[in-house]
């Protein structure tokens, strides 16, 4: 079984798309297609900052090793390693993002897949929005209580008790 991390949206942000709808579920687990195509992988998820980050510690890597006078072999060992390293901290690198970009945690699921994970956790999303709902339903203030007729008030089109036309 997988565990998921669940993000929602933040309020406020315009879209067609309810925020239900748009809940990410992030995977905690080695994701192959970060570690074969990472700044590829990097694009797709629109993961600026880490895709800077990847770029620089590339760039020094690379530099660094043709200083140090280490054979080709060596180097793309390194680079080997460097790719390895985003498979198992892309989950990581994604909720991060997602944080820094205003997204809510709202916990984690399990499931085989991920069609079981969302299903478990839509379950549970829509009985708590429904207890959300009845609890402030419950929560808002009682109406006014109506006060006591006083026997001389005039219901009527008289202006006064017992005035005439």
């Amino acid at each position: 079984m997988t565990v998921y991390m669940v993000f929602e949206p933040p309020p406020g942000r315009s879209s067609s798309l309810s925020p239900a709808e748009r809940i990410e579920f992030v995977p905690d687990r080695f994701i192959w297609s970060a570690f074969l195509f990472g700044p590829l992988w990097m694009l797709w998820h629109r993961l600026w900052i880490v895709l800077g980050g990847y770029i620089a510690v590339y760039v020094a890597l690379t530099f660094a090793l043709r200083f140090a006078g280490v054979g080709e072999d060596a180097g793309g060992f390194a680079l080997l390693l460097l790719s390895l390293l985003v498979g198992f901290e892309a989950a990581s690198l994604r909720r991060w993002t997602l944080l820094l970009k205003g997204w809510r945690d709202v916990g984690a699921v399990m499931g085989d897949s991920r069609e079981a994970a969302e299903r478990r956790f839509f379950d549970r999303y829509v009985s708590l929005e429904t207890t959300r709902e009845m609890e402030a339903a419950l929560a808002a203030p009682p109406p006014p209580p109506i006060a006591p007729r006083d026997p001389t008030d005039v219901v009527g089109l008289f202006p006064q008790p017992g005035g005439g036309t």
